[in-house]
């Protein structure tokens, strides 16, 4: 897959070259795997579904995104997205 990123989005072309455009959640880093990742939706999709994978920062707006393939590293995206996603519910909270 390609990635260019615009912003908060990014396109995104998957193996058929059909260029799906995704709305970035969060990127970061980890020192245990030495990867960085990225985590999205893909924008005008009502599922809610999040996608992830990991990518090479240095590579710019024209990188690639690679695949996660371990469950160690599904569970570690998983566990920083459920912490990040329960922060942001709970600033919204505290704003209402």
């Amino acid at each position: 897959m390609k990635m260019q990123e615009f912003d908060d989005t990014l396109i995104i072309t998957d193996e058929l070259g059909n260029e799906l455009e995704a709305v970035i959640i969060m990127t970061f880093d980890s020192e245990e795997f030495g990867k960085s990742y990225l985590v999205y939706q893909l924008k005008d999709d009502e599922t809610g579904e999040y996608f992830a994978a990991s990518f090479n920062p240095e590579d710019g707006e024209e990188g690639n995104l690679v695949p996660i393939e371990t469950d160690e590293e599904w569970d570690f995206v998983e566990e920083v997205l459920e912490s990040f996603l329960e922060e942001e519910e709970e600033k919204l909270e505290e704003n209402e």
